[in-house]
């Protein structure tokens, strides 16, 4: 019996999972070149208005905004939204190299990296269409070699 087939019966109707992450951008070239260069992520799409970006059990989506307007069938989104995305590092040090990485590549510093109260370590950068993303090392979370990240209570 498949996974799928026991939380079925269990009367789960839906896999704990996102599949997608889509932003809603303005210049695609631009967007392109701060996840390329700053993350150093490889497209495994692109065409004139979106880039796929394969990560570790999910896609990422680049979309030129009017068109994921369009496809939504929702006009005038605000942009940014009330939300940030993360990327954990393996270690402390690597929090303001990923930063600077991202600055340099067209990203916005919006909090230098520092220690929150609950610990750890991290700051945040707005890629060129504000979006906030968190780099972050946090000690108690196990990263495998897939990027995998484990959440350790």
């Amino acid at each position: 019996m498949t996974a799928a087939v026991r939380q079925r019966k269990k009367g789960l109707d839906m896999q704990q999972q996102i599949s997608v992450i889509t932003l809603g951008i303005r210049d695609l070239p631009r967007s392109r070149r701060f996840y390329t260069e700053g993350f150093g992520w490889a497209p495994v799409f692109e065409n004139d208005e979106i880039i796929f970006y394969q990560m570790n059990g999910l896609v990422l989506g680049t979309f030129e905004a009017s068109a994921l307007e369009k496809d939504m069938s929702r006009f005038g989104l605000l942009s940014p939204g009330a939300f940030s995305l993360a990327h954990n590092v393996p270690g402390q040090a690597d929090v303001e190299v990923v930063i600077g990485k991202l600055a340099n590549a067209g990203g916005r510093i919006i909090r230098p990296a520092d220690a929150p109260p609950p610990g750890g370590f991290r700051g945040y950068v707005a890629d060129p269409d504000d979006h906030a993303w968190e780099i972050a090392w946090n000690p108690a979370w196990l990263i495998d070699e897939n990027g995998l990240v484990q959440f350790a209570i």
